[in-house]
């Protein structure tokens, strides 16, 4: 069929190539206006083109690519039978279609016009399906919400318990029951606050200073949170469970500044770090005594935390010359194998004895040790730029003999242009220096800690301090890590994560979230990652796995109970100015009258303004991330009170860039389907630096769909071509959306400043999939604007015929973008609906109608200058709305409004008819928890990660006195699999006088008492091997908590004997339940301790000063067996 379409064009275009249609003389007449005037006899006029023939009924319901067929005629083939009469009557009857009609009749969708190259490269539609076939299937335990919906809501940051995630916003905190983690949400209406209504059953407290951390006690059932105020604050895990928000428990005032990072030590002590590389220890003895007040005591409790502060930096400060840097103090890392603290600031590190509290080594980024730092504060400081940009006017003499007005425009804006080169070398040498910033910080299960920075290099260090190794997977800035079993997982800015062995090895990785990963947490047999947008997934700790793929395919099936079918229609305009401003009658004609039934309007204007003081003065105030004009302001508001702005219609927002602008409205009824607005801009002016010519974006989401939205002014006259496809290109490829500067909270999506100077830098585009640019990967695309395109072949009199005769048709032929798109050299794989409208370009100002067209001394060829261009998401493949295929487009108007008189050129209007697929949320959460649940296979793998290696220990009690060590060996009997272990401190008791323990009571974290030293205290077990473990009584007082040879700070242990519980926690390399050995260590307290504190310390150790006797391996009763919990979750 396609062939013969093929030979009978050629066969009619060698016809009427030598028999174009009759010229009438002098036929440019005042009554051929496209007003609402009377009505013109109707006559039968010869068609000259072979359009209609190719629309033909027999083909209508099918796809062809431009290859093929010019037009993909999308409506039905009735459709394209009235297609056809239209254009019949729009040969004598203009008005037919370019009448300002709001009437809201049913339109069929026009035939459109499907350019070249479009399935290929950066131009190919992305691919979608039901279930993402790039990533392991996640549990969405809190879907991706639109920005809007978190202004003063943002989640920070989370953590894990073993039945609990937490998580910490501007506001407060908010934790889920994991075992609820598949019920589905509450749903628009519901209790939930707007952006929440997909997310599992969560349970929020009240109001707070924004939450910048947490870490969690499951020694004592808490969790802790630092906030921006300086506070600290401990949250009960088992809160009551009802519809009033929870409220916090201890509290107290830690810092001036906000608390950048927590951690709990070894021994117990929470340490908190903040600005100005300040680092305090808050005892947990004083802790402890606080909250066992009652909350009457509240004050007090909080005044008794606040005096046991120890300030490490004052500690190491002498003679006003500290040992450590005072930048920021990022991340606190606890090594609990070896009892140390890690402070990372962004360029260097101090790492400190955590039962001591001595600084032990100050070192940079390199590895190289630093000896001393000034205490003046070095913190970075923003790279101030002065530019003064002086236009001095020449004396008259030399103005009639310089240069002409054109020359020197032209170098008042490459005077402009060199300004922002000099302010972008002048920042570079700091940029380089960001590259290298800290960004997160992990320790290993053998022992080893990783650093992440900001240009994606992971390093490795060992427990010393000394630099191994360094890897580079990603570009992007690493923002966080952590770790399960023998793999390490990382979180980048980009949204990417990825999965390495403990050597380093990649392992696999994926695009997890469409922003950037900023925290990972390991509960429940998941890795939870929180993306700067606030959704929450977790993963299988086992991902990408067999349970993966399973879920996936099972999951797929189900597609039609979780699938959704929306609809919208769009309104799109643009218009270029001339520097002009409309009336208000103009405006309801060209867009005021047709938005009855639309619920988005996107309006883009050129030539807003123009002027070389005004270009150069736009050129640099965008190297400060400045935008817009009082005249871009006018323009807006002007178009919103056309649309009834604040009653029907809310304004999204905006991007200007020099003489461009674009602006989005959306009906205040859709407005909770549509947000997460972004802006771009691409400069294509002069030295690609001017804002004259170029493209501005906006890109948004419309029912979990990302749909942008460009307006370009590309580059003019009728020889540049190949300049406007160049043009073209350079903004396709180039365009990088972000958040707005009028918008932008980089607090509140809690991403460092040296990414996001990172992740500006990137100009290859900044998109989930690396290598393609962001517009690639929206699921529509629209192209409007004046891109410049003329007629060719054609003089000025010929095309003013063909218009005053209606030949649209062959005037069709010459238009340069249409055979440009034709040959894939621009607007790759882009549809336009056939065009019917007079061309929109040359007029005189003030003239209406046909008549109006540039008469002057140029003549300039009437052109379809003004266009308005789209890419949904259909394919040769797919074409039906659907999960495969989520945007489909038609074409309802396209229309040029030639009754407006103020601009050089006329509006253009195109009304689009959008069905948009997407997945309930909430719904596909359950059917995932329904499939776990049922599916033998998966019940079958989920066993298999119960597996945990067979161990022995050498015994099961020690007995300490007097600095005594004692080996523990622990046996890995597992002929093959790696066994790793962790020894934590369940609870301590005194021995009472009738020799009976009384209660045991734990430590922060079940950590060791300040009198116990166990080391190594975690580790890897190769199969038959054995590692030795030594338990060793250290001295816990200091000689300044002594006067007279008694402690003086009521907090300090007191000397009767004292038992404690060591529990060897034993887990295989991927493995969800842990077992435990439980060991008994007591500790006899001598006197002569304390009466001979001024004396030697006795160095001798007494090697296995313990009676040892062998135990069976036991299943863990304490907090950190979630086996039990697991298989209730799985229904195992």
């Amino acid at each position: 069929m396609a062939e013969r379409l093929e030979e009978e064009d050629r066969d009619a275009l060698a016809a009427l190539a030598h028999a174009p249609p009759h010229r009438k003389i002098n036929s440019y007449s005042p009554q051929l206006r496209s007003n609402t005037g009377g009505h013109y006899k109707r006559q039968q006029v010869r068609k000259h083109s072979l359009d209609d023939e190719r629309i033909t009924s027999n083909i209508a319901d099918n796809y062809y690519d431009s290859d093929d067929n010019d037009f993909y005629p999308y409506a039905n083939s009735s459709g394209s039978g009235r297609n056809s009469v239209d254009e019949c009557h729009l040969s004598h009857r203009h008005d037919h279609s370019l009448s300002v009609d709001g009437s809201d009749e049913v339109r069929q969708p026009l035939p459109e016009f499907v350019a070249s190259g479009g399935g290929n490269g950066i131009f190919k539609v992305p691919t979608r399906s039901a279930v993402h076939p790039g990533r392991p299937t996640c549990l969405e335990l809190r879907p991706h919400p639109l920005r809007e919906t978190q202004v003063g809501k943002f989640l920070r940051t989370i953590a894990c318990t073993d039945s609990q995630l937490w998580a910490g916003q501007e506001s407060g905190v908010r934790f889920w029951n994991l075992q609820d983690a598949y019920e589905p949400g509450i749903g628009i209406g519901g209790r939930a606050r707007r952006g929440d209504e997909d997310a599992a059953p969560f349970h929020e407290s009240g109001n707070t200073s924004p939450t910048m951390c947490l870490i969690v006690d499951s020694a004592n059932k808490l969790v802790w949170s630092g906030h921006k105020d300086g506070k600290i604050r401990s949250w009960k895990m088992d809160q009551p469970l009802d519809d009033s928000h929870f409220k916090d428990g201890l509290s107290w005032q830690a810092h001036r500044g906000p608390i950048l990072s927590m951690v709990i030590t070894s021994h117990g002590d929470l340490w908190s770090g903040s600005e100005g590389g300040v680092i305090k220890i808050w005892p947990w003895e004083s802790i402890e005594k606080s909250l066992s007040l009652s909350p009457e005591e509240r004050h007090m409790a909080a005044l008794l935390v606040e005096r046991s502060a120890i300030d490490l930096r004052s500690q190491v400060t002498v003679n006003g010359v500290c040992s450590i840097s005072s930048s920021d103090v990022k991340c606190l890392l606890s090594d609990y194998v070896r009892s140390k603290v890690w402070a990372a600031g962004s360029l260097s590190f101090s790492m400190w004895d955590a039962r001591t509290r001595e600084l032990l080594k100050v070192y940079n980024t390199d590895g190289q040790i630093e000896n001393r730092v000034d205490m003046p504060s070095v913190q970075d400081q923003a790279v101030e730029d002065e530019m003064n940009v002086k236009f001095v006017s020449k004396s008259k003499k030399e103005k009639s003999q310089g240069s002409s007005f054109l020359q020197r425009s032209r170098n008042a804006i490459m005077g402009a242009a060199d300004a922002v080169r000099r302010v972008a070398t002048k920042g570079a040498g700091a940029f380089a220096e960001d590259t290298k910033r800290t960004e997160a910080l992990v320790l290993t299960a053998d022992g080893m800690i990783w650093t992440g920075c900001s240009n994606g290099l992971l390093v490795q260090w060992d427990g010393n301090g000394n630099r191994l190794q360094d890897l580079h997977y990603h570009p992007y800035a690493v923002q966080c890590f952590c770790t399960i079993g023998s793999r390490m997982w990382v979180g980048y800015v980009s949204g990417m994560i990825q999965v390495l062995d403990l050597e380093g090895n990649l392992l696999a990785g994926w695009v997890a979230h469409s922003s950037p990963v900023i925290k990972l947490v390991v509960g429940r047999g998941h890795i939870f990652s929180l993306a700067t947008h606030g959704g929450i997934r977790g993963w299988y700790i086992s991902s990408p796995g067999s349970i993966d793929n399973i879920l996936r395919s099972d999951l797929a099936a189900k597609e039609l109970m979780y699938t959704r079918r929306e609809n919208v229609k769009i309104l799109v305009g643009t218009w270029n100015v001339g520097q002009g401003r409309a009336s208000h009658d103009a405006l309801v004609a060209w867009l005021g009258s047709v938005t009855s039934d639309v619920g988005i309007v996107v309006v883009g204007l050129q030539e807003v303004e123009m002027g070389a003081g005004f270009l150069a003065m736009s050129a640099a105030k965008e190297t400060v991330g400045l935008e817009g004009s009082s005249v871009g302001q006018w323009w807006q508001d002007t178009i919103g009170k056309t649309l009834d702005e604040g009653s029907v219609f809310e304004r999204v927002g905006s991007r200007q860039l020099a003489a461009l602008l674009i602006a989005i409205w959306v009906r205040k009824t859709l407005r909770t389907h549509v947000g997460d607005l972004d802006v771009a801009a691409v400069a294509c002016g002069l030295g690609r630096a001017i804002g004259n010519k170029g493209g501005v974006g906006l890109r948004l989401r419309v029912y979990d769909r990302i749909m942008c939205f460009v307006n370009c002014h590309l580059a003019a006259h009728l020889e540049a071509v190949n300049r406007r496809n160049a043009d073209f290109d350079h903004i396709y490829r180039t365009m990088v959306f972000s958040r707005s500067s009028n918008l932008l909270n980089t607090a509140s999506a809690g991403v460092s400043s040296a990414v996001q100077m990172l992740r500006g830098s990137n100009a290859g585009g900044f998109s989930p999939e690396e290598g393609r640019p962001d517009l690639a990967e929206a699921d529509m695309v629209i192209f409007l604007g004046d891109f410049n395109y003329r007629l060719f072949g054609i003089s000025y009199d010929e095309a003013r015929d063909f218009v005053s005769q209606r030949s649209f048709d062959w005037l069709r032929e010459k238009d340069q973008l249409r055979a440009e798109m034709k040959a894939g050299k621009v607007f790759q794989g882009m549809r336009e609906a056939l065009i019917r409208f007079p061309p929109t370009y040359k007029f005189e100002k003030g003239k209406a109608g046909l008549g109006g067209y540039d008469s002057g001394e140029k003549k300039r060829i009437p052109a379809w200058c003004d266009r308005i261009l789209y890419r949904d998401s259909r394919t040769a493949s797919a074409s039906e709305c659907s999960l495969e295929c989520p945007v489909v487009s038609s074409i309802l108007q396209y229309e040029a409004c030639m009754d407006v008189t103020e601009s050089d050129h006329k509006p253009v209007r195109c009304k689009l008819n959008v069905d948009i697929a997407r997945a309930d949320r909430s719904v596909r959460r359950q059917e995932v928890g329904n499939i776990i649940k049922s599916n033998d296979k998966i019940r079958s793998l989920l066993q298999e990660l119960c597996y945990v290696p067979e161990t022995v220990v050498s015994t099961n009690k020690i007995t300490l006195q007097n600095q005594d060590t004692s080996i523990l060996r622990i046996t890995n009997r597992s002929g093959a699999d790696d066994a790793i272990f962790r020894i934590i401190c369940e609870g301590q008791s005194t021995i009472k006088e009738d020799e009976q323990p009384s209660d045991y009571h734990p430590r922060c974290s079940f950590s060791f008492p300040r009198w116990l030293e166990v080391s190594p205290a975690a580790g890897i077990i190769k199969p038959d091997q054995v590692v030795e473990v030594s338990v060793r009584h250290e001295e816990s007082h200091t000689l300044e908590e002594f006067v007279d040879g008694v402690p003086q700070s009521w907090w300090s242990e007191d000397t009767r004997n004292k038992e404690l519980i060591l529990l060897v926690n034993v887990r295989g390399t991927c493995s969800i339940e842990t077992r435990s050995h439980k060991i008994y260590v007591c500790h006899c307290f001598s006197a002569k301790t304390i009466i001979h504190i001024d004396s030697r310390n006795n160095d001798s150790r007494r090697s296995q000063g313990s009676s040892h006797q062998q135990t069976g391996l036991r299943h863990g009763d304490s907090a950190f067996d979630m086996a039990d919990e697991l298989r209730n979750l799985h229904g195992l």
